[in-house]
């Protein structure tokens, strides 16, 4: 395959299901090496599987994102067999699991779970691949659009994603004398199997308050990873681009 990041080298965590699967076949698509990371070993070698059958190159390696020696083990394997590591898209979160209350009542156990994959895993993520990243690379956090409007009986997981916010820009700031950028995209409530699992409506689920009227898929949010992790983005960092239909400005 041959395309906009032919020849570079992105991991992607999270990326056995839904919108990490996405990214994974879109930058396989784009020509990428891809590597998928993942505690779910079946669905990581799925997602390889559909990769490699299109012509595309990628590998599945099994990582847990809140361990560094896992983080650092995975860096190592990506280097290792497509010789050096230009992007990471930190997509692995605890979300589908979750269970909704009232912030009062949310269980310590399920708090402090979340905020280990979902914002201690971001950040070990990318030291891991920081060290061994190419100058010129790229970072892409997965945060939400929920950070901007709140979602009842939901802080824990909300709150995890404004943190993700506030780590990027800090970490534009600490890794741009590299050439280094590092972004979050926010996307808004998106179809996947978690999602739909989630809401018995997730059909039709916040469409009547979105400037383009239809629900979100995967494949609307790959794009804006190609983009911030493409040359044509190298002087963009440290922001954050929401991904919804035009619901946040309505």
């Amino acid at each position: 395959m041959s395309g906009t990041h032919s020849g570079r080298t992105v991991v992607i965590t999270g990326g056995a299901a839904g919108l990490g699967r996405a990214f994974a076949v879109g930058f396989a698509e784009r020509g990428a090496n891809v590597v998928v990371a993942d505690i779910d070993e079946r669905g990581s070698a799925e997602t390889v599987r559909r990769i490699r059958d299109a012509g595309g190159r990628a590998l599945a390696v099994r990582a847990d994102v809140t361990d560094r020696a896992s983080t650092d083990a995975l860096m190592a394997a990506a280097t290792e067999e497509f010789g050096a590591l230009h992007a990471l898209v930190n997509n692995a979160a605890i979300y589908a699991t979750i269970h909704r209350a009232p912030f009062a009542d949310i269980d310590p156990d399920e708090w402090d779970r979340v905020m280990a994959v979902n914002v201690k895993g971001t950040w070990q993520c990318s030291a891991s691949a920081v060290a061994r990243m190419a100058e010129g690379g790229a970072i892409v956090n997965i945060a939400s659009a929920t950070v901007f409007s709140g979602s009842p009986q939901w802080m824990h997981y909300v709150a995890s994603k404004g943190a993700v916010i506030g780590m990027t820009r800090t970490l534009a700031r600490e890794v741009g004398g590299r050439g280094i950028t590092a972004n979050v995209i926010a996307p808004g409530f998106t179809l996947t199997e978690a999602s739909r699992a989630q809401l018995e409506d997730a059909e039709t689920y916040g469409v009547s308050a979105r400037a383009i009227r239809r629900a979100s898929i995967p494949e609307d949010i790959v794009g804006t990873a190609l983009f911030l992790t493409s040359p044509d983005a190298a002087y963009i960092t440290g922001q954050t681009i929401v991904v919804d239909g035009g619901k946040q400005f309505i």
